[in-house]
């Protein structure tokens, strides 16, 4: 037996306790609340939003805010051309988009910013990825002869 089996077997227990994942702050029962006790709605949102837990100067909220610009590059992508598109990589955009929606769903506490850039982020990956598709299904018929006509034409505006 390796020590490393020995060490991830004494270690399941604490893996497996919910606190460890997961300790809220004494005294916040919400998301937005202060972590003040008593500190009751005399407080601004500003305040409250920035003591949070998940407020303003945490990654719950800075990580979804700076996704949004795969998102944003995304959709200035539906401009470009399909055929200078990568299926790899929107497809990736997509999977990632779609799971990581999911995951944001099921852990605590549920992190809607993150889970809405996702969602946001499979749906322009799934647009995309079917844009190159219907281009490459629209080349599959045409002729060798065909492609350099249009290569020529291409280079000839240029």
């Amino acid at each position: 037996m390796s020590p490393s089996s020995n060490f991830f077997r004494a270690a399941r227990p604490a893996f497996r306790a919910r606190e460890f994942f997961f300790r809220p702050k004494q005294g916040s029962s919400a998301r937005f609340q202060s972590t003040a006790a008593g500190a009751g709605s005399s407080e601004s949102w500003a305040k409250r939003m920035w003591n949070s837990p998940v407020g303003l100067k945490t990654v719950h909220f800075w990580a979804p805010v700076m996704k949004w610009a795969l998102v944003l590059a995304g959709v200035s992508d539906f401009a470009r051309p399909a055929e200078k598109l990568s299926l790899t990589q929107n497809a990736a955009l997509t999977t990632t988009g779609l799971i990581w929606t999911r995951w944001c769903l099921i852990i605590k506490p549920k992190n809607y910013l993150l889970a809405a850039v996702n969602f946001f982020l499979g749906i322009v990956g799934i647009v995309q990825c079917t844009r190159i598709g219907l281009y490459h299904q629209s080349q599959k018929g045409k002729s060798l002869a065909d492609k350099a006509e249009e290569v020529k034409e291409a280079v000839v505006k240029s």
